[in-house]
C-alpha cells in the first residue's frame, strides 16, 4: 500500500516536471564567443564534462562568467522540481515587503495567529518572521514534508527562539505561509511579478508550481518549486549584481546584503542533527541561503552563497570569481523514501565546482 502510494505521489510530480507549461519566452543568455576570451581552459573544462559522465546524473548544469556562458552539460530547459533551494528563493521574495513596510522581521507568530495541529506551546509563539527565516524559530514542530529534525522532537519548549540553529522544515514552511498571509497573494504569483518576468525566464508558467500538504502533520504545506537550469541561473545572476538587472534595481541591495549575512557559525551548522562530517566545505548560514569562504584551501571563494536541494538541485554565487553555477540532477521520488539511492550529492557537486574554477587562467 505505501509503495503504491509512493508511485501515485511520484507520477503527480512527474506530471507537473514533464508538462513542461511555457507562459512567454524570455531572454536568451549571451555566450562568449571562445573560452579564451572569457578566461578558461578548454582542456579542463572537457575534463569536467568526462568527470560529470563518469560520476553524476546531472542533468543540467550551467557555468556562468561575467553574464555569459562559459559551460553548459545537459538538458538546459527542462522543468524540474528544486527541492530546498526554493527556501533561497523565497529569502529574495521577503525583501520587497519588509522593504516597504508591510512585513516587519519582528512580528511575532502569536501576533500572526499562527498555531498548528498539535498547538504551539507559549515560549514557541514567541519566535519571530526573523527566527523562521534562519531557522532558529525553537519551534520543533512536525512539518507537512521532511527536511526536518525528529531528535528535537522531544525538546520542544526547552530552547527559546534564537538560541539554536536547527534546519527544520516546519520553520521554511510557515515562513511562507506568512509572506503569503501579509503580501496578499501566492508565492508562485510573487516568483512570476518579482523574478520570472523582470529577469525574462524562458520557461516560466505557474501552473508548472504545485505545493505539497500534509494537513494531518502540519496546517503549512511545502511551495514546492519547478524552474529550469537556465532560469535558476539567472536568480543567481540577480543575487551577483546585488539586486540590479538591466539597469534596474529588482531587489534592494541592502536586502540582498542582509540574506547574505552569515547569522549562524559554522560551528553551530556542524552541530546540526546528522551534519558534523557529511558537507564540505564548511557552511555558515543566513537567510535561508548557505555561505562558504573556502573550498579545498581556495580563498577566492570568499562570501560565497550556496541554494542547496537535494539530490543535486544547486545554485552557487562565488562574488570574487563573477561566477554563477546553476546544477540540477534527475530524481527518482522513490529515492526519498530511502528506497532508491541516486542523485549528485554534496562532494560530486563541489568536485564539479573545483573543476571549474581551477579552469580559469586569467587570475587577474
Amino acid at each position: 500500500m505505501k509503495l503504491r502510494i509512493i508511485l501515485i505521489l511520484s507520477a503527480l510530480v512527474a506530471c507537473v516536471a514533464c508538462s513542461q507549461k511555457r507562459a512567454f519566452v524570455g531572454e536568451s543568455w549571451q555566450k562568449y564567443t571562445s573560452l579564451e576570451d572569457a578566461g578558461f581552459s578548454q582542456e579542463k573544462l572537457e575534463l569536467l564534462t568526462q568527470y560529470i559522465d563518469r560520476v553524476g546524473e546531472t542533468t543540467g548544469m550551467l557555468v556562468i562568467h561575467k553574464g555569459k556562458i562559459v559551460y553548459e552539460y545537459g538538458d538546459l530547459i527542462e522543468v524540474s522540481y528544486l527541492a530546498s533551494v526554493r527556501k533561497s528563493v523565497l529569502a529574495i521574495l521577503y525583501g520587497k515587503y519588509v522593504e516597504n513596510g508591510k512585513i516587519s522581521l519582528d512580528t511575532t507568530l502569536e501576533e500572526l495567529d499562527i498555531d498548528d495541529n498539535l498547538g504551539l506551546l507559549p515560549l514557541e509563539r514567541s519566535a519571530t518572521i526573523d527566527h523562521l527565516i534562519t531557522s532558529r524559530s525553537g519551534v520543533y514542530h512536525p512539518a507537512a514534508n521532511g527536511g526536518y529534525d525528529d531528535s528535537f522532537a522531544s525538546m520542544r519548549g526547552q530552547i527559546k527562539p534564537g538560541e539554536n540553529f536547527v534546519y527544520n522544515n516546519w520553520d521554511f514552511n510557515a515562513a511562507g505561509y506568512v509572506l503569503e498571509k501579509l503580501s496578499g497573494q501566492s508565492i508562485y504569483k510573487e516568483i512570476e511579478q518579482q523574478l520570472a518576468i523582470p529577469l525574462g525566464f524562458q520557461d516560466w508558467h505557474i501552473e508548472n508550481q504545485k505545493k505539497y500538504h500534509k494537513d494531518s502533520r502540519s496546517r503549512y504545506p511545502a511551495y514546492h518549486m519547478y524552474l529550469s537550469t537556465r532560469d535558476m541561473a539567472k536568480i543567481g545572476q540577480l543575487i551577483l549584481q546585488k539586486g540590479r538587472w538591466n539597469g534596474q534595481q529588482l531587489i534592494s541591495k541592502q536586502w540582498i546584503e542582509k540574506i547574505a549575512t552569515p547569522v549562524s557559525s559554522v560551528e553551530e551548522v556542524r552541530a546540526r542533527y546528522g551534519l558534523p562530517g557529511r558537507y564540505k566545505p564548511d557552511f555558515t548560514y543566513s537567510y535561508m541561503w548557505w555561505n562558504f569562504d573556502e573550498l579545498e584551501g581556495d580563498s577566492r571563494y570568499k562570501d560565497s552563497l550556496h541554494a542547496s536541494g537535494w539530490g543535486g538541485q544547486f545554485i552557487t554565487i562565488i562574488p570574487e570569481l563573477e561566477l554563477v553555477v546553476a546544477h540540477k540532477a534527475s530524481l527518482n521520488f522513490l529515492k526519498m523514501w530511502g528506497v532508491l539511492d541516486g542523485g549528485v550529492s554534496n562532494p560530486t557537486y563541489f568536485k564539479m565546482l573545483s573543476i571549474v574554477t581551477s579552469a580559469i587562467t586569467d587570475r587577474s
